[in-house]
């Protein structure tokens, strides 16, 4: 089911810009018995892209009731919410008076095998570079061309996920998820101030690590780094969190330290 400024249809005009150009935003969202999760941080994280894009905001009020609208009967499902500039005459300069588009829709939740979540998930490392620009970083906008490059590098199940780097070769994300690091004690995770996305989970474990007095860190971090490290894991809204047993061929080996604090931070998230 979907609904288009609150209506139920999947028509969208091709003058939208969101299809043009690309030209809006995004939010993935687990619902969980009928309830949209997470919502407030996804907000948060939509009212920073449409500050960064100079988009028109939607009521809050009004997206969650369509959200509601959608999810209510779902035990467990995806609400995908699009959020576009509307629809314009051709060429990048948008009109100063412009409506927003906004585009939910329900999707059946990801059968993700269970041995992902208690045995680890295998990563490799993609070609295809993340460019640098600290005007989109953080952001989910719809601009997917590079993750829709780097996911199609791999074929089949043995590899559940890629992770990207940035043109100058630092680790910054993977290709639908958040990475993490353990080194001895810390906790650290790639700096996103010039490229990728600020994930509502990984701002999830970032507080209740710091609750549970868990040093943490946001670094540069390179491949050398990350194969060093004792244990990674990574995070995405409906993954939750997956621990890392193996990137390319490098294994990861489950101390003591990394099985505590993971357990510790799945149960809380």
């Amino acid at each position: 089911m979907m609904l288009i400024n609150g209506e139920t249809t999947a028509l969208l005009p091709v003058s939208d810009r969101g299809l043009q150009y690309g030209d809006g935003l995004f939010e993935t969202l687990a619902v969980i018995d009928g309830e949209p999760r997470q919502w407030r941080r996804h907000m948060a994280r939509l009212a920073k892209g449409c500050r960064a894009l100079q988009l028109p905001l939607p009521d809050s009020d009004l997206l969650l009731a369509e959200a509601i609208q959608l999810c209510r009967d779902e035990s467990q499902a995806v609400l995908k919410l699009i959020i576009t500039r509307g629809s314009g005459g051709r060429g990048y300069r948008y009109a100063d008076e412009i409506g927003a588009t906004r585009i939910l829709s329900i999707h059946p939740w990801p059968d993700y095998p269970s041995h992902y979540y208690q045995q680890g998930a295998t990563l490799t490392l993609c070609e295809t570079p993340l460019g640098i620009n600290p005007r989109l970083a953080g952001i989910k906008h719809l601009n997917r061309l590079e993750q829709v490059l780097a996911r199609n590098e791999w074929r089949g199940s043995d590899i559940q996920e890629g992770v990207m780097c940035d043109v100058e070769g630092n680790v910054i994300e993977g290709t639908m998820s958040n990475l993490f690091i353990i080194e001895g004690e810390r906790l650290i995770t790639p700096d996103l101030s010039l490229c990728g996305v600020e994930g509502v989970v990984r701002e999830a474990v970032l507080e209740i690590a710091r609750q549970c007095a868990i040093q943490t860190s946001i670094e540069l971090v390179s491949v050398e780094r990350l194969k060093a490290a004792s244990a990674c894991f990574i995070t995405n809204s409906l993954i939750g969190l997956w621990p890392v047993r193996r990137l390319d061929d490098i294994n990861y080996a489950q101390g003591e330290i990394s099985q505590d604090l993971i357990q510790t931070l799945k149960a809380a998230i």
